[in-house]
């Protein structure tokens, strides 16, 4: 086993792994910007190094933060530097393990033109799309002609929607072309788009999969992350609900396949798009996922010790017959953003006045200090139950019991979604949030605050924060919930 282990990522993710590192007795080292230096995950560190700002992408301070610390491997988290071949080969070149893939696969599945090829080549199913990716605006609407519309853009180099839209005719073609390659470039220092046949009310399934170096592959079942707000998720749950089961085997054994064909090391996870009963490959995250929560949860593995496991050299830890699932799961990514007004960013003090009694990824016990510099994910909250409407009902549960002051947050509005009727009859797609208008399908935030706050006030049997012996924070949480906080139950 990996006896010290250089943590190279921050927030949830970093305390997330410190816990199994903690649970396996792995020394970890941690590292810290300003805005970090009063997260959870640094008290349990044989050392915290300090880097400037902007250093969680700078690979050669993490390769030197990971030696000089007597490290001997690096796990990169998700997102950052994680699938980024350069810093995998950097690691590996310093005589340190990486957790994770070779660089070439990382290399390979990070250029979605390239990932295409080899999964097409491999027997998975593929949309029709580029064949290369590039940044030649006069090749891409060329290129655009043959595929036909509707289709999406998507940059070469990278993730979490940034740069992606769909466009349905060749109106504006080479505006937004050059619109989401300087997106690209600036996000991803790589300025190339993949262009691709977009299909229309689609779902996005994942499967997760795990190989090791001795050739064994298997797959931990799928998840469902369709509930998503211009392409970042935002409500993931596993397994995916309403899949015909030819559908749902033949799925997870072309990701098997896949992951044979790369002869992969590590955790992956396909994507696939489900459109009526055909699937089609879209890409490979060549790491672990911020909502491999669900998988845990119906699987009962830690995948981040698998992670450890695989990456020390050792075969998978069990074999496909032996990984089973049972009940559901389902995440809600807690984000600091006010649904009312476009789903701004809301930076400031967060203070948790009351956890809900679920799993929740965090890396602060009670107040966390939100800044710009990094994406709006604060927590998330995860919740397991004997099937999809028990997980369903305890994840709406959470979001309505955390208690908070100081910003706006998505919660209300991600526990109205999970009590739509859309969602519980899993009749929704990938487009079923961006459609949402917030004060249209829940109301005015602002005469919700008032009625619950008439409620509470009218009603004497009932335990309000203006109860005998309620703590001061709960009368605060209550006066900031006016507007996006109350959008969900009063």
């Amino acid at each position: 086993m990996i006896a010290r282990l250089l943590i190279a990522n921050r927030g949830e993710v970093a305390a997330r792994i410190a816990r199994t590192c903690d649970r396996l007795g792995v020394e970890y080292v941690t590292v810290s910007v300003d805005e970090d230096r009063d997260l959870t995950y640094h008290a349990g560190a044989a050392a915290t190094v300090a880097l400037r700002a902007g250093g969680h992408l700078d690979a050669a301070a993490l390769v030197r933060a990971a030696v000089e610390t007597g490290c001997d491997a690096v796990h990169p988290g998700y997102g950052f530097l994680s699938e980024h071949a350069g810093f995998a080969q950097a690691v590996r070149a310093a005589g340190l393990v990486f957790v994770g893939p070779s660089s070439r696969v990382i290399e390979t599945m990070a250029d979605k033109s390239a990932a295409r090829r080899v999964m097409a080549a491999a027997g998975v199913p593929v949309l029709p799309g580029t064949e290369r990716a590039s940044e030649d605006i006069d090749a891409l609407a060329e290129a655009a002609a043959d595929i036909g519309y509707p289709l999406i853009v998507k940059p070469a180099g990278g993730g979490g929607g940034k740069g992606m839209s769909v466009l349905r005719s060749a109106a504006g073609l080479r505006e937004a072309l050059a619109s989401a390659s300087r997106t690209a470039s600036a996000a991803f220092a790589d300025g190339r788009l993949h262009l691709e046949r977009y299909a229309e009310r689609a779902r996005h399934i994942e499967v997760q999969v795990f190989g090791d170096e001795f050739g064994g592959a298997v797959h931990l079942f799928d998840r469902d992350c369709s509930l998503q707000r211009r392409h970042q998720k935002v409500i993931e749950e596993a397994p995916a609900p309403r899949i015909p089961a030819p559908v749902r085997a033949a799925m997870l054994a072309a990701a098997v396949q896949g992951t044979r064909a790369l002869q992969y090391v590590g955790a992956g996870t396909f994507e696939f798009l489900l459109a009526g009963e055909e699937y089609f490959f879209i890409e490979m995250n060549t790491r672990l996922q911020v909502e491999h929560t669900v998988t845990e949860e119906i699987t009962g593995v830690d995948l981040v010790e698998w992670q450890l496991r695989v990456a020390a050299g050792e075969p998978l830890p069990a074999a496909q017959d032996d990984i089973t699932a049972s009940g559901a799961a389902v995440q809600v990514r807690v984000y600091a953003e006010d649904p009312f007004r476009s789903f701004l960013p809301c930076p400031g003090e967060w203070e948790v006045t009351r956890w809900p009694a679920v799993r929740v990824e965090r890396a602060f016990t009670r107040t966390l200090r939100v800044t710009g510099g990094f994406d709006p994910m604060v927590a998330k909250l995860v919740t397991h139950g004997p099937d999809r409407p028990a997980a369903l009902e305890a994840a709406r549960r959470a979001a309505n019991e955390l208690r908070w002051t100081g910003i706006s947050t998505n919660l209300g509005f991600a526990a109205r979604v999970l009590a739509a009727p859309t969602v519980a009859a899993a009749a929704h797609d990938t487009t079923y949030l961006d459609l949402l208008d917030p004060v249209a399908e829940f109301g005015d935030p602002d005469r919700r605050a008032a009625l619950a706050v008439a409620a509470t006030l009218t009603a004497p049997d009932r335990a309000t924060p203006w109860s005998p012996g309620a703590a001061p924070g709960d009368r605060a949480w209550l006066a900031t919930r006016t507007r996006a906080n109350w959008a969900g139950s009063t």
